[in-house]
């Protein structure tokens, strides 16, 4: 054994060189990594993906009675006395009239189209026929956290990893063997060998009744093909999600440049790492300035005009050039921008930048700084974060654990046969003038957010739990007692649910502003109240019992507000005249939401948000970890202030905490 080392070593010092065997060792294994099975696959899943999407249980269309009830409770804090009274009579002769007609023809549709949910395609068209601008109105951003080894953060290797374990997952989703998406409601269950010997034996239309008697509850996963190859097309009046499966490329930003490489051979092989990487470095290695007419800020614009110019385009010959960006797997942006130790600068960088680098109909785009920070920004329209945070999940885990790429390997990148192709686009004048007209109206539409964030380490979900409270609740009253300390009122509340417990779910409203939330802000924005700590502990205590009825409400479908605008959507398309629930100024208000909030809390996330809803009030994002707290907090300057309104919570969270620890 000793000989061979010997001679091995001889071979390599004195005939070839350490550079050259380094070269020669690196091909060997881009040769076999291609062919490895491994490789080409995030995992290789027994129990196939979509097993038990067949089985799962329908989205239930909640009784009227209930809907109303519901939504009458939800007004409770918003309405004077005399309010509140008028909306009953609205609601009630609803309930005796209009609404029973509308609730009879939505449950009849419904019963026709058992392939998918109430909610499914009316809640399609109401994203896509909104012509209002995607950036900031509509899509999110989520942000990973960088590597804990310096190394993997470089801009090259951190963007060749992201790339090759988001194709892996890609495959392992496409060929049916990613592990399906199951909420345990025991942990342990997911380990469990009878478990997933079991379900995965059975039929796939019993499959789900045979996870449910282990108390696990597979997921609707209908979302995850929009993923890749799909792009949101502006049309007039209404957009359209296009997808292309046959695509085998991707389409790179820089500068506001676009490049395009093949990323899978004729076969559906993803190339292997060094061919990536090669193409990619080449492109990060291009010296030439940032592009004069960057036409990705036309996707900025108004949906309507954007579809326009789009059109335009295509009639100045840029027609295959669209087509390969409509086609791509999907777009990844290369930022020459450093973030550093700036939290809000990383926040404006994902949820909008400068609208140059940018392609935001794209289903997502993966974003790498400079400085090695990787995240997306998504379009909404065609699914909900369950299904782009699972892909995140599985990507960072990826990078973490099996990274294809290292620095190491920069060195011996030489070129392959991926062909990179930089795509022109032709513009005239008309274009021209349009994207100089675009970039001054995106940077004012910018500067007029207010951006800022906060982390509260005094506590976290596991001190929540201590004291018998609902993390989540807290974080919901926490929101609510800020703007009291703000504006000494209770304002309309919308707390993103998931319902994709159900076959074509999508979400549900948690109304998290409650008589009894109001009750506790009441109390404790006053300096010389005469409630006890004990009594205001046990006020918190009821927040979060009644928070923690309305979660599971929510989850199970029996929310009330999809419900309600599925039945106005049954009214508008008759001939009728609008029953009085929906002209009553408190249903326009009720969904005019000051507060909208929504949480990303996994580990694997150091950032998550989007943009305020409405021009007066707050869009926050935030993040329930083991020990700490956090939110992003966006909003109009004209009308709020999201750093004056983070001081409020980071009070809040004072506050409250003090409470809740009281007699621990």
């Amino acid at each position: 054994m000793l000989s061979i080392v010997l001679k091995y070593n001889y071979f390599k010092n004195e005939l070839f060189g350490q550079g050259k065997v380094q070269l020669l060792l690196q091909v060997s294994r881009n040769i076999s990594i291609k062919q490895d099975e491994e490789y080409q696959y995030l995992e290789k899943s027994k129990t196939p993906t979509m097993h038990f999407q067949p089985s799962l249980p329908r989205l239930p269309i909640p009784k009227l009675e209930d809907t109303c009830k519901r939504y009458l409770n939800a007004q409770r804090p918003l309405l004077s006395k005399d309010q509140l009274e008028t909306t009953a009579t609205y609601v009630n002769q609803f309930l005796a009239n209009d609404g029973i007609r509308l609730h009879k023809e939505l449950i009849a549709k419904d019963a026709k189209n058992r392939h998918t949910s109430y909610i499914c395609e009316p809640w399609f068209d109401m994203y896509l026929r909104d012509r209002k601008p995607l950036p900031i109105n509509y899509n999110p951003f989520i942000v990973l956290e960088p590597a804990a080894n310096p190394e993997y953060n470089i801009q090259l290797v951190k963007a060749t990893n992201l790339l090759l374990s988001s194709l892996r997952f890609m495959k392992s989703l496409r060929e049916n063997v990613l592990r399906p998406e199951i909420f345990y409601l025991n942990p342990q269950t997911s380990t469990n060998n009878i478990f997933h010997t079991v379900t995965r034996l059975l039929p796939p239309k019993f499959s789900w009744y045979g996870a449910y008697l282990f108390k696990a509850f597979p997921l609707d996963m209908s979302q995850y093909h929009n993923l890749f190859n799909t792009t949101r097309l502006p049309k007039l009046e209404k957009d359209e999600i296009y997808e292309n499966e046959f695509g085998r490329h991707i389409i790179v930003m820089r500068k506001g440049h676009f490049y395009c490489f093949d990323v899978m051979d004729e076969n559906g092989y993803i190339y292997e790492p060094n061919a990536i990487a090669y193409c990619l470095r080449s492109i990060l290695e291009d010296n030439i300035s940032a592009s004069e007419y960057p036409i990705g800020i036309l996707t900025t614009a108004d949906r309507n005009l954007w579809a326009s110019m789009r059109t335009h385009l295509s009639q100045i010959n840029n027609q295959e050039t669209l087509q390969k960006i409509d086609s791509a797997v999907f777009m990844m942006i290369l930022d020459d921008i450093n973030v550093g130790t700036d939290y809000n600068k990383l926040i404006q960088t994902y949820l909008h930048g400068d609208g140059t680098n940018r392609w935001f109909d794209k289903s997502f785009s993966l974003i790498v700084t400079q400085d090695g920070y990787a995240g997306v920004n998504f379009e909404h329209s065609w699914g909900d974060g369950v299904a782009v945070l699972r892909f995140l999940q599985d990507v960072k885990k990826d990078m973490t654990e099996q990274p294809k790429f290292c620095h190491n390997d920069i060195s011996y990148l030489r070129k392959g046969t991926i062909e990179v192709k930089k795509l022109a686009f032709n513009v005239d004048a008309k274009i021209q003038n349009a994207i100089n007209i675009q970039k001054e109206e995106f940077k004012e539409c910018v500067e007029k957010l207010s951006i800022d964030h906060m982390i509260f380490n005094e506590f976290g979900k596991n001190k929540c739990k201590k004291f018998g409270v609902s993390p989540d609740a807290i974080m919901q009253l926490a929101f609510q007692l800020a703007l009291y300390y703000q504006t000494n009122c209770a304002v309309p509340t919308y707390e993103s649910c998931s319902t994709a417990a159900f076959k074509h779910g999508r979400t549900e409203t948690l109304r998290s502003c409650t008589v009894e939330t109001k009750r506790a802000c009441e109390i404790m924005v006053q300096k010389n109240s005469n409630v006890s700590l004990s009594e205001l502990k046990n006020v918190i205590i009821s927040c979060s019992e009644l928070h923690t009825k309305l979660s599971k409400e929510a989850v199970m479908g029996q929310g009330f507000d999809r419900h309600l605008f599925a039945l106005k959507k049954i009214w508008e398309q008759s001939n009728t005249p609008m029953p009085a629930i929906f002209e009553d100024p408190a249903y326009n208000n009720i969904n005019n939401n000051i507060l909208s909030t929504s949480t990303l809390s996994d580990p694997a996330i150091c950032a998550g948000g989007f943009g305020p809803v409405v021009k007066n009030g707050y869009g926050i994002g935030y993040m329930i970890q083991n020990e700490r707290l956090g939110a992003i907090v966006t909003s109009y300057k004209s009308n709020c202030n999201a750093t004056e309104y983070v001081k409020c919570l980071e009070e809040a969270f004072k506050n409250i905490h003090r409470i809740i620890a009281y007699g621990e």
